[in-house]
């Protein structure tokens, strides 16, 4: 009986945790994409669609770019879906909820092969603009994530055929659904968008330049960053090669791998990533709201006759921020906005190579990521002094592989400046106790729980504590 009943709590305790992430919507994620423009695209695509599961796909819409000024590649999309059909059956073995190639073929449509802003005004409507004002104005209030790949002039005309033919009120409900990251400027419609739309969600690094984004901390080699797991042998050896059509379809790196992944990588439901909160940081990086101070990126050794020079803001938007930590690599301190990416760049290349596993492996034969859990909500308040348990009582995993625990203070997250200690305690505890630090005003603090297994590769998970600290 004593086992029974430890059972069923067991199974009931489960239930609870699963419960809220089954009730939670999916959400919904449109990508333009100058696909052809440079062979990170198609990288791109490959590793979206083995999430493919966690959204409800809108649309793949073909666009043009500086890059690519006169062509837009729909027949390159489908040839990824095509590759992606081979093996979504077996993805299905691994997670419910990958669509047919059927649903996503669909769902591809082009832009105008035009440049920019000649692209955006009467007469300038296409078969993506039109699918993106379809996309908005459907009777579904969950925001619309469009990933920006290229030039966003798709969009821009969207936008302007929307304020062209909506009241007001009408189009303001639309603008309050719509989420932008964009990959940097690709063409003149990006910024004409954050001016004439100065209400819309934008996360952008602006600037036709790129030495200062934030997505380039993806892939690219700085000091402190693991270069292993973005190097051409790793990718040949857990990406491309022996990993069915889709892995074969992942294209050479010519420039950098994956520039355009961080405009969906904080869309991964992970258990980190917050996509509303875009200063709590994430896979996909971490971004602070302000006005940017004007830096013409398109000067010196960076100018391009071809490029337009950059203009100052008018606005806040969703921009670079700098995180501060030890690099697990040499064991220095680093601050960089791109360490707000590179920090996680174990974890989301493994949790890649995992997805591309599944598409040929049976589940028994490939690894999935440990679920975390916590015994108390993920967000409460203590006050100063006060000793609180931070408890990861409950996290399981679904192949029964052995899990390591790491709690730590995600510093810039938070609005308490100091930094909290653990001591007398490890951090690899499951249940830490923590005194809460003295201070003057409500502060927050956040604390991530990291959960790691020892399946191949290793596969984390997290969840977010969010401790608001109030004076005595």
């Amino acid at each position: 009986m004593k086992l029974l009943a430890t059972l069923f709590t067991f199974a009931l305790s489960l239930y609870a945790q699963m419960l809220p992430a089954q009730q939670a919507q999916k959400l919904r994620v449109m990508i333009l994409t100058d696909i052809e423009a440079d062979p990170d695209d198609t990288q791109s695509l490959v590793r979206f669609l083995t999430y493919a599961n966690q959204w409800d796909i809108e649309g793949l819409v073909a666009t043009t770019s500086i890059h690519q000024k006169t062509r837009v590649a729909p027949e390159s999309i489908d040839k990824v879906l095509r590759a992606y059909s081979k093996v979504q059956p077996n993805l299905l073995l691994h997670e419910k909820g990958y669509p047919s190639y059927e649903q996503l073929r669909d769902k591809v449509k082009k832009g105008l092969p035009v440049y920019g802003m000649a692209g955006v005004g009467e007469g300038k409507d296409s078969q993506g603009s039109d699918w993106v004002v379809q996309v908005l104005n459907k009777s579904d209030d969950r925001p619309v994530w469009i990933c920006v790949w290229g030039g966003p002039n798709v969009l821009a005309q969207a936008l302007w055929k929307i304020r062209a033919t909506k009241s007001a009120a009408e189009a303001e409900k639309i603008y309050r659904k719509i989420r932008i990251y964009t990959i940097s400027d690709q063409d003149d419609s990006g910024p004409w968008i954050r001016k004439n739309f100065p209400g819309i969600f934008y996360i952008v690094t602006p600037g036709y330049n790129y030495v200062n984004a934030t997505w380039l901390g993806i892939a690219m080699p700085v000091p402190g960053s693991n270069l292993e797991v973005t190097s051409n042998d790793w990718l040949a050896k857990n990406i491309q090669q022996g990993h069915g059509p889709l892995g074969a379809a992942y294209p050479d790196v010519a420039y950098g791998m994956e520039g355009d992944t961080p405009t969906f990588m904080n869309l991964v439901n992970n258990g980190l990533n917050d996509p509303e909160h875009p200063n709590y940081g994430g896979w996909g990086g971490r971004y602070e709201f302000y006005l940017p101070e004007f830096r013409d990126s398109n000067t010196g050794m960076f100018k391009r006759d071809h490029w337009p020079s950059d203009e100052p803001e008018t606005r806040a938007i969703w921009t670079n921020a700098n995180d501060s930590l030890v690099s697990l690599v040499d064991n220095k301190s680093y601050v960089s906005n791109l360490a707000t990416i590179w920090r996680w760049r174990e974890a989301y290349q493994n949790d890649f190579a995992a997805r591309i596993a599944w598409c040929t492996k049976a589940y028994h034969e490939a690894n999935h990521a440990p679920v975390a859990a916590l015994a108390h909500p993920a967000s409460f308040s203590v006050k100063s002094g006060e000793q609180f348990h931070l408890n990861a009582d409950g996290t399981y995993d679904p192949d029964g592989d052995s899990m390591s625990y790491l709690w730590f203070q995600y510093r810039e997250a938070g609005t308490y400046p100091g930094i909290v200690s653990f001591s007398p305690y490890a951090s690899n505890l499951y249940d830490l106790p923590v005194t809460a630090p003295k201070v003057e005003k409500p502060q927050t603090i956040h604390f991530i729980l990291q959960v790691k297994d020892k399946g191949t590769p290793a596969l984390v998970s997290y969840k977010r504590v969010i401790v608001t600290v109030l004076p005595k």
